[in-house]
């Protein structure tokens, strides 16, 4: 069970969520299905906002173990770590496609990832702090910019 009123991970009535989403190490080899929400919870999450790939929901809930795990000790993360999290875990296991996988499940902006992260704290799959807001991941860092200018390969010219 997640601490109260922090940014974790919420098992909601033995209903287990796999962190990380990723595509073979961090998973053991699972494919996506397999990391697919189980009893009805992505049902419950498309009723309430299908903008988003499935796919864009388990990888936020990555970013947030990947942020996590980066930290000296588990706490409560704010929206602007989370989503610099998820341009880091995306850039880590998309490299110069991140942009484009992001753009796929429908996630265009850092705003997009506070959707997905209210959808689910709105679903009680998440806890947040009376403090937190969808503004915090307002604005934190430019799509284009994050994913195609400032990737390293971006200065090298073609032949």
């Amino acid at each position: 069970m997640a601490t109260a009123r922090s940014l974790h991970f919420l098992f909601v009535g033995g209903t287990q969520v796999v962190p990380p989403f990723s595509i073979g190490d961090l998973t053991g080899g699972k494919s996506v299905p397999e990391l697919a929400f189980r009893d009805g919870i992505m049902d419950r999450i498309r009723l309430r906002e299908p903008r988003f790939d499935e796919r864009a929901y388990l990888f936020v809930l990555g970013a947030l173990e990947y942020c996590q795990r980066r930290l000296d000790e588990r706490r409560h993360i704010s929206g602007r770590e989370l989503a610099l999290a998820c341009r880091d875990l995306a850039l880590d296991r998309f490299g110069v496609m991140a942009g484009l996988v992001l753009e796929h499940w429908g996630v265009r902006s850092s705003a997009d990832l506070g959707d997905v992260v209210f959808t689910l704290v709105d679903l009680e799959l998440l806890m947040s702090q009376p403090s937190d807001t969808r503004e915090e991941f307002a604005d934190v860092f430019d799509f284009d910019q994050a994913f195609a200018r400032e990737y390293p390969w971006s200065g090298v010219l073609a032949v």
